[in-house]
């Protein structure tokens, strides 16, 4: 399914979780090791260079190093990422712009199947209503 995301080009925040999401769920654990899911680097590579990325795993902290390598081979960015994350559900909250601007999206995708996003950047003046 083609989901289009149109958001304002102020500079984003953008919180990924890995195993099922990015990489094929619990891929590590294989021989094989880690398997990038189709469309991830193409999505990634879209990612304005202002945006922040975060990444957010429940691994282990131990395999911090094979994991970083894996996504520095697959030209992963990242500004951040965080292990040993509860396995419960991730819950983001927070306040819309007084102007309009929705300042909080959530998508959940099917596991292990990356879903194609269009990222649709829309101009946004601070301050005044948006369209």
């Amino acid at each position: 399914m083609e989901k289009e995301l149109v958001l304002s080009t102020l500079p984003h925040t953008w919180i990924f979780d890995i195993d099922g999401t990015l990489v094929k769920h619990n891929g590590y654990m294989t021989p094989e090791g880690d398997t990038l899911l189709d469309g991830v680097a193409e999505f990634f590579a879209s990612i304005p260079a202002k945006d922040m990325i975060i990444l957010i795993t429940a691994r282990n902290s131990n395999l911090r190093e094979v994991t970083e390598e894996f996504l520095k081979k697959n030209n992963i960015r990242y500004d951040h990422i965080i292990f040993n994350a509860p396995v419960g559900e991730r819950i983001l909250i927070n306040d819309n712009k007084p102007d309009g601007l929705q300042m909080a999206y959530s998508i959940a995708l099917e596991r292990d199947k990356w879903d194609k996003l269009t990222l649709v950047e829309k101009y946004h003046e601070i301050g005044k209503p948006t369209l």
